[in-house]
C-alpha cells in the first residue's frame, strides 16, 4: 500500500512546484522554466537514489533490454505534453486548454489497459469518471466559469489540451514499462533508478535546446538558482513519489487518487499566493474528492 502515501504525496509536491514555480516564469522563458525542473531535480534524484542504496544496503541493480527506450520515451512524453499545454494557453483560450488536459486520467486508464493489461472494477471506473468531472469544474470554475463546450473540440486549444493529456498518460505507462525492467524486485528502487534515468535524459535534451537557441537564458537560470532550485527539488520529490506510486499500482488507479492535486493547488493558491477561494470552486473540490473515495473502494 506504499502507493497511496507516495500519490498523495505526489500530488502535493506537485501542487507545491507549480506555486513555486510561478516566481520564477516571470524571469525565464517558457523553456528555461521548464528547464530548472529537471537541471535541479537531477541531482536531487541522485541523492535520493544514493540514499536509499546506503539505508537499503543494497547495490545499484542492472536494466534489461527496453529500460533506456521506455525512460526516454516517457522523458520526451512529458517535455512535448508540457509543452503542448503552455502552447494551448498560448491560443487565448486556457479553460479549454486545461479542461481537455485533465482527461488525462481516463486516457491514461484506456491506455494502462490496452498497453498494460491492467484492469479495474466497475466502481473504480466511476471513480475516474467523477474526478475527471471535478477536476474539469474546478478549472472551469476558477476561470470564470466558461463552460466547454462539444463545438470546442476543433478549437487549436482543446486539441492542444487533448494531445497533452494523453502525451501524460503515455508518460505513465513508460515509465511504468521502466520500472518493470529493472533488474530488482524492489519496486521502490526500481522507481529511483528510473527517476535518476529520465530527469538526466530531461535535462540533457531541454537544456541542449536552451543552450542552443536561447543561450541568453543560462544566465537567467543561474541569477534565480534560490527559487529554481526550490523547484527542481519539489519536482524530484513529487516525481519520485509519482514513480514509486506507478511502480508499485495500477496507472490508472495511482492517476485516479492523483487527482487530489487539484485540492492541493487551491489550497497554495488561497494560502501562498493569496488568491481567492470561491464558493462554486469547493463544489469541484468535493466532486473530486468523492471521485478519488469512489477509486480507492473500488481498489478493494
Amino acid at each position: 500500500m506504499i502507493w497511496l502515501p507516495a500519490t498523495f504525496l505526489a500530488g502535493l509536491f506537485q501542487a507545491w512546484r507549480t506555486a513555486v514555480q510561478q516566481r520564477v516564469r516571470a524571469e525565464l522563458s517558457v523553456n528555461a522554466a521548464g528547464l530548472v525542473r529537471y537541471l535541479f531535480g537531477f541531482p536531487v534524484g541522485c541523492l535520493l537514489l544514493a540514499s536509499y542504496l546506503l539505508f537499503t544496503g543494497t547495490s545499484l541493480p542492472g536494466q534489461h533490454d527496453g529500460f533506456w527506450f521506455y525512460a526516454a520515451m516517457g522523458g520526451v512524453a512529458q517535455i512535448l505534453g508540457t509543452n503542448l499545454l503552455i502552447l494551448a494557453f498560448g491560443f487565448r483560450n486556457y479553460v479549454v486548454g486545461s479542461a481537455y488536459a485533465k482527461t488525462e486520467a481516463v486516457q491514461g486508464a484506456i491506455l494502462a489497459m490496452i498497453l498494460l493489461g491492467e484492469h479495474l472494477s466497475v466502481l473504480t471506473w466511476i471513480g475516474i469518471g467523477v474526478g475527471v468531472v471535478g477536476v474539469v469544474g474546478v478549472v472551469v470554475l476558477s476561470a470564470g466559469g466558461q463552460r466547454p463546450r462539444l463545438s470546442d473540440l476543433a478549437q487549436p486549444a482543446a486539441l492542444c489540451g487533448l494531445g497533452a493529456g494523453l502525451l501524460f498518460a503515455l508518460t505513465s505507462v513508460f515509465i511504468k514499462r521502466a520500472t518493470l525492467v529493472v533488474a530488482t524486485s524492489d519496486k521502490v528502487l526500481a522507481a529511483l533508478v528510473t527517476l535518476v534515468a529520465v530527469l538526466g535524459l530531461q535535462a540533457l535534451l531541454q537544456g541542449t535546446y536552451v543552450a542552443v537557441r536561447e543561450r541568453e537564458q543560462l544566465a537567467r537560470i543561474a541569477q534565480s538558482w534560490r527559487v529554481s532550485g526550490q523547484v527542481g527539488l519539489l519536482a524530484a520529490m513529487g516525481s519520485a513519489c509519482w514513480f514509486t506510486g506507478f511502480a508499485t499500482a495500477p496507472v490508472a488507479l495511482v492517476r485516479a487518487v492523483g487527482q487530489v492535486e487539484v485540492i492541493f493547488t487551491l489550497a497554495f493558491g488561497r494560502y501562498y499566493l493569496r488568491e481567492p477561494l470561491a464558493r462554486s470552486e469547493l463544489t469541484g473540490l468535493l466532486t473530486v474528492a468523492v471521485g478519488v473515495v469512489l477509486a480507492l473502494l473500488g481498489s478493494f
